[in-house]
């Protein structure tokens, strides 16, 4: 992919610098942007931006018509940019013909090329979206709105528009992808020209491009303009070390001159005499590949250069497997050391052999075997086929995989309303390796590095990763966190009655798993806390001695409106939550006081006997949590506090924790009670003191067992070379249970003592 750069003070149709007072209006509203901040100041000599190098790229593959649908577009933004420079000094227009000539190269349609001149005319100079949709086409102005920022609208932090950024790009992407061909092209110019601004701001922005824009452009295919963008960030944020290795690869390349000509003279003898003609050429690694190398495996710079790598490009797709044959007849080759990637391509669309042989004086050589189509794709990736059109029939492999990773950002969007948390998930999802396992069917799955099966089942289907309860791993069964790795054969197990667990998002990869989690606990959470704040306002209802108001009540609305909330539903979960006092709200449709009350009735409310407790059953989910600090069990007297954000939290009567907090906010806590028909399997905590005798942890998980419970974890300490201190976590179903599990411990010989953990 070559990248044409901007000539100055060559011809071209409009010159940019221009005098009166037009010029004077225009400086009014310039403003900064990353990497190309403009200035008010006129250069010191007038700068002319040309369009003829463009026009030149653009006559290789455009009509007539389309280029002067592009030139219009020139005119229009070099009007829109009059009197607005570059921190360079140079005039801005000369900005987006540069990022145009790098769109050119990729050989983008006219509608793209237009938003390239015309993408900072909406967020520099206020130009609405409806004049460009009418002086151009609607096409041109939506490309051109997913590029502009939100800085018309107020975020409390900078990092938060900066988010809110970012997710309207990349939504915008996933609808039309050249909008991101278009981002990317403008972000390289930015990288290319950030000599013009202060250290600082290059290292901000450079991290930035690291960050979002880097990974995206490895995940587009884009490898080369991937390198390039890793190059220059490594240039802004470090230059020496930048210059350093920079000075060091020049004078290495003639020390290699010997080496890499005995190799490529070899090469090109062998391939024709076996009746393949290829274009054989060397590979140099990116300065920034040989420092990240240098720094991950802790190499000098001389180890890391002892590799040479060759590209070897052929007509046909088996040529490549006969090229490969022949040059392992010609050189030794390193076990190990060979990748397919045609038969499996990378998740960008990647497809090369890849094979290790030692050459002259011992020395590893490299070689990468390609036809000239998978080398396109391999330097511009989804730019090689670009996606503008809406018929998906056409698609190559690329392409559609592409569509799918676009199509999931919107499904994580559709799940995810903070725009930090979206764009959180998006960089999970940029991971540049890959394992590629095996449905049962023989479907091959591509994955992060370091996914799970949770990963997997998500891929598949929502519905398989909520309910999934255990995996097979090549036909064995594993724990659902087992990191999979290519080769694998997964299955998954499913229940109808399983839902996502938050302890997977310790362990997931992909970004739509973790969103799909996330969003399921969420709704989950609300059902539950809409549930539980109904129960808990029928309770005060009761103790007020009015009925509980129907559904379509008037003074739901009236109740909603003055305490800004939104519906009934999000009223009823506050209370479920802590976030409101069932008491207050209760009071609020009182006859005598209908809309407003006191927040010292409701305590008195709160506060006075209790004619009914709330019954507790031990399975209401999320809006009832039995409080870790003690560990209630059914025929424990219990009492109940409401946690802002968490429902009501049970705990014992002596715990400490709950008489701390009540001494605090009385208010807070309710009366409760065990209902008769409690959940089953509740977790306690057991210390079991031990003589460490052989056989002793297998006698007491066998007496555990017999009185029907279960050890769901299990950690030692020794407390003497005699005995050790067991602690237990063991499944109950109530206090008489946990007395006959204890009797249970109690037949082992060897046991000295046991403890309930209340704290």
């Amino acid at each position: 992919m070559a990248f044409s750069s901007l000539r100055d003070a060559s011809t071209g149709l409009l010159a940019v610098f221009r005098k009166g007072p037009r010029l004077r209006r225009r400086a009014q509203k310039t403003k900064g942007r990353p990497g190309t901040a403009p200035e008010l100041a006129t250069p010191a000599s007038p700068t002319i931006a040309s369009l003829a190098p463009l026009t030149q790229i653009l006559a290789q593959y455009l009509d007539e018509k389309d280029i002067e649908r592009v030139k219009e577009a020139y005119r229009f933004a070099d009007q829109a940019h009059l009197g607005q420079f570059r921190s360079s000094g140079e005039p801005y227009i000369s900005h987006p013909i540069a990022v145009t000539e790098i769109c050119a190269g990729w050989k983008l349609d006219a509608d793209s090329l237009m938003a390239a001149l015309l993408h900072d005319v909406m967020e520099d100079q206020d130009v609405p979206k409806h004049e460009l949709a009418e002086k151009f086409s609607p096409d041109v102005a939506e490309i051109v709105d997913g590029l502009s920022k939100l800085d018309r609208l107020e975020f409390a932090t900078k990092a938060e528009q900066q988010a809110e950024s970012f997710r309207k790009m990349l939504l915008a992407m996933s609808r039309d992808v050249r909008v991101i061909l278009i981002k990317l092209a403008d972000r390289l110019h930015n990288m290319r020209t950030l000599d013009a601004v202060s250290a600082e701001k290059r290292r901000r922005v450079a991290r930035e491009t690291m960050e979002i824009y880097t990974p995206i452009a490895h995940r587009l295919g884009l490898n080369a303009l991937y390198r390039e963008l890793q190059d220059l960030c490594f240039q802004a944020t470090y230059p020496n070390r930048y210059d350093v290795i920079k000075k060091a690869v020049m004078a290495a390349r003639g020390n290699r001159r010997e080496v890499l000509g005995k190799i490529t003279d070899a090469v090109k003898v062998a391939l024709p005499a076996a009746g393949i003609e290829a274009e054989v050429s060397g590979r140099e690694k990116s300065l920034f590949g040989i420092y990240k190398k240098m720094l991950e495996q802790k190499k000098s710079f001389s180890d890391v250069l002892d590799i040479y790598g060759f590209r070897v490009v052929v007509h046909t797709l088996p040529e490549c497997y006969l090229a490969l044959g022949t040059l392992h007849q010609l050189y030794r080759p390193v076990p190990g050391k060979f990748k397919d990637y045609i038969a499996i391509p990378k998740l960008n669309g990647y497809q090369s052999l890849h094979t290790t042989l030692v050459g002259p004086y011992g020395t590893p050589v490299e070689f990468q075997f390609r036809t000239r189509d998978m080398d396109r794709v391999a330097e511009e990736g989804v730019a090689a086929h670009w996606l503008y059109k809406n018929d998906d029939s056409n698609l190559n492999v690329l392409q559609k995989r592409t569509h799918q990773w676009l199509q999931s950002l919107l499904d994580i969007q559709s799940q995810t309303g903070d725009s930090g948390e979206f764009l959180e998930h998006v960089k999970v999802d940029l991971f540049p390796d890959a394992v590629y396992v095996f449905t049962p069917q023989g479907k091959i799955v591509s994955l992060p590095r370091g996914a799970t099966p949770v990963d997997f089942a998500y891929s598949i289907h929502t519905d398989v990763g909520n309910q999934a309860i255990a995996s097979k791993i090549n036909g064995e069964f594993s724990p659902l966190r087992t990191e999979l790795k290519s080769g694998d054969a997964v299955e998954i197990i499913t229940s109808p009655a399983s839902r996502p667990s938050a302890q997977w998002l310790n362990y997931v990869r992909t970004g739509r798993a973790r969103s799909e989690i996330r969003h399921y606990l969420r709704t989950v959470k609300y059902e539950e806390s809409v549930a539980f704040g109904r129960r808990l306002l029928m309770q005060a209802f009761d103790q007020i001695g009015i009925d509980y108001p129907a559904d379509e009540d008037a003074n739901w609305d009236k109740l909603a409106k003055s305490s800004g909330a939104s519906s009934r539903e999000e009223i009823l979960a506050d209370i479920g939550l802590g976030k409101r006092l069932a008491a207050v709200v209760a009071r609020r449709f009182a006859p005598e006081n209908p809309i407003l009350a006191t927040t010292a009735a409701a305590v008195d409310e709160l506060t006075s006997a209790h004619a009914a407790s709330i019954i507790i059953h031990g399975n209401e989910g999320q809006a009832v949590q039995l409080a870790s600090c003690c560990g209630p069990l059914p025929g424990d007297a219990i009492v109940g506090g409401i946690r802002l954000g968490h429902g009501l939290v049970i705990h014992m009567a002596d715990c400490p924790v709950a008489q701390r907090q009540r001494a605090k906010e009385p208010e807070r806590w309710v009366s409760v009670a065990w209902a008769s028909d409690t959940a089953r399997h509740l977790n306690t905590r057991l210390d079991v003191t031990v003589i460490n005798e052989r056989g002793v942890l297998g006698r007491l998980a066998a007496e555990i067992t017999d009185a029907g419970s279960n050890i769901t974890h299990l950690t030692m300490q020794d407390e003497a070379t005699a005995t050790g201190l067991l602690h237990l976590t063991v499944q109950v179903d109530s206090r008489k249970h946990l007395a006959q599990v204890i009797r249970a411990i109690r037949h082992v010989p060897q046991v000295q003592k046991i403890v309930r953990v209340k704290g």
